[in-house]
């Protein structure tokens, strides 16, 4: 008698675990189906020909300059201005077009663990 109760709860369990499977593949047929009916309803695909092309000069290069920054304005009263009180300050070209870089044998950043200037 105990034998014929574990093989029924074998059964159930392979009953429970093809009954999950065909859930689970019935969830992705019906995943697949509605995708489809999305896709159908989208704008095709741009043609070759509608695909964006070169300018005539070809591709368009960086260009980099170094700047040189505007003083910046005080308010009437002479105090510094906030941020949402600023207009948009312009730049113009600077005069030495040479990067700046950092000293030779420095540590490059603050904090960065290097020796620092000697």
């Amino acid at each position: 008698m105990v034998d014929l109760a574990a093989s029924g709860s074998d059964v159930l369990n392979v009953v429970a675990a093809l009954a999950g499977g065909v859930f689970i593949a019935g969830a992705l047929v019906l995943a697949v189906y509605f995708g489809m009916r999305v896709m159908d309803r989208e704008l095709p695909h741009p043609s070759p020909e509608e695909q964006p092309t070169l300018p005539a000069g070809g591709a368009i290069r960086e260009i980099r300059e170094m700047r040189e920054a505007e003083e910046m304005p005080l308010s009437a009263g002479g105090e510094r201005l906030l941020p949402h009180e600023l207009r948009r300050q312009s730049t113009r070209r600077g005069t030495d077009q040479k990067r700046k870089r950092w000293l030779p044998g420095s540590s490059g950043s603050f904090g960065s663990g290097g020796l620092g200037h000697v």
